[in-house]
């Protein structure tokens, strides 16, 4: 089974810019989960509960923090995800483009 979570927009302190250690800026995940489905499936709105609450907690200084600090909350939480992808975006950080950082992971 493959869980889609597209264009998860919310705010929260990322980056490593003066301005964006105190003013929540947006940001945007995309995820995609392949899990192997046996029984008991995977709630995907309690999988937006922990992307919210770990990005607005943790407060990351660089994205790539962010991106594996995710993987390693969820593949702890659901031992049945095979593989994941995750996509943070920055939509506003720059004036002529958006800019993302991602990565896939293997289990």
């Amino acid at each position: 089974m493959t869980i889609h979570i597209e264009d998860l927009k919310f705010k929260c302190i990322i980056g490593i810019l003066d301005f964006e250690r105190v003013t929540p800026q947006d940001v945007i995940i995309n995820m995609t989960i392949d899990y192997k489905y046996e029984k008991e499936f995977i709630n995907y709105a309690q999988i937006v509960e922990i992307i919210k609450e770990t990005m607005l907690e943790s407060e990351f200084l660089l994205i790539e923090e962010a991106l594996d600090n995710l993987n390693l909350k969820l593949i702890k939480e659901y031992s049945s995800i095979k593989s994941m992808f995750i996509k943070i975006t920055k939509p506003s950080i720059l004036p002529e483009c958006m800019v993302s950082v991602s990565n896939s992971y293997k289990y």
